[in-house]
């Protein structure tokens, strides 16, 4: 309204030689108006990747540009594979090239706080700038079609007797992911977690194989995997760490609803460079929430079967150090560190 009325102001003077001056100061002062209200917070989205093509974070990076980029959010994207030191080498190359990557988000998940503690690499989460977790992926524990065990409650009860008679199967190494959730979720139901017999696999596809083969008795994974081959008829999952059923697979239990104090959640979410200002961090992280509202959001999101758990900004930065204590203690009591 305010514009209107100085539009209107320069309209009526009649000062020689300055009418015309007046009317393009005031045309361009709304041009300039109209132009900031349909600029983008961010432009330019550089996705750094810390794995190869075809992983998990991958998958993520490329699937969060699409959505902001088909969405009209973001007007270029780009992205780059740094794979190397578990994912140590990106964060050393983002934290060198701070000055030079102020448009560049990289993706990690829970990993970056198991391999920091661990040691992998020297570098942690607080040596970057946290932006937001955008997606999670809970674990699973699996046993295949014709297994003797209908319920999780059984698998608890024959580790607690006999540990030695349940082998645990994952894609990750010994202290990794996949063996920290299974430890949790037999401690919480009485036993030893040093005693769980972990069985290392290269990837979740190998881990997989090695339960369908009879190696293993049940295989903790990534749930959003597991429930691709119970699809499939291959397996049956006995329990999800979600705090709540996942509306995907209403028929597959919690662990909390059996009775075990156990909820775990993978998520994935992007860092941008040390030094980053809160400006421009904030506004990556208002992007990344918009994204959520959009169709081309829901077609991504579905499409991977991922689930939703925004946290932007100093409600990851919490959510990282309570994850960090959790697992830190876990790994202490087993040995790891």
């Amino acid at each position: 309204m305010l514009l209107t009325k100085e539009f209107s102001k320069a309209l009526s003077k009649k000062f020689d030689g300055k009418r015309t001056g007046i009317l393009a100061g005031a045309m361009a002062a709304c041009l300039t108006a109209g132009m900031a209200m349909n600029a983008h917070a961010v432009d330019e989205v550089h996705f750094l990747i810390p794995g190869g093509a075809g992983g998990g974070w991958d998958g993520t990076a490329r699937g969060t540009g699409e959505a902001l980029s088909k969405a009209g959010l973001i007007d270029t994207v780009s992205y780059e594979n740094m794979s190397g030191g578990g994912g140590g080498k990106a964060i050393a190359h983002l934290i060198e090239a701070a000055e030079q990557s102020k448009n560049t988000l990289m993706v990690n998940s829970t990993p970056i706080v198991i391999r920091s503690l661990k040691k992998v690499f020297p570098q942690s989460f607080r040596d970057l700038t946290p932006i937001a977790a955008t997606i999670g992926d809970y674990a699973a524990f699996v046993v295949y079609t014709d297994s003797k065990y209908q319920s999780f409650n059984q698998l608890v009860e024959d580790f607690n007797k006999n540990s030695r008679k349940v082998k645990v199967a994952g894609g990750s190494s010994r202290g990794g992911m996949d063996h920290l959730v299974a430890a949790m979720a037999f401690k919480a139901g009485g036993g030893d977690p040093k005693k769980v017999r972990y069985v290392p696999y290269d990837a979740g596809g190998k881990a997989m194989a090695g339960l369908l083969s009879g190696e293993v008795q049940v295989l903790s994974t990534g749930f959003s995997e597991a429930l691709e081959m119970a699809k499939a008829g291959q397996v049956r999952i006995l329990a999800v760490t979600s705090d709540e059923r996942v509306p995907v697979a209403k028929d597959v239990p919690t662990l909390k609803e059996l009775g075990y104090d156990v909820a775990f959640v993978n998520w994935r979410g992007f860092f941008g460079a040390p030094g980053l200002s809160d400006q421009m961090a904030d506004d990556y992280a208002n992007t990344l929430e918009k994204m959520y509202s959009t169709d081309e959001w829901s077609t991504v999101r579905d499409r991977n079967g991922w689930t939703e758990i925004f946290k932007p900004r100093e409600q990851f930065v919490s959510f990282l150090e309570q994850q960090e204590q959790i697992v830190g203690n876990l790994m202490k009591e087993l040995g790891f560190l």
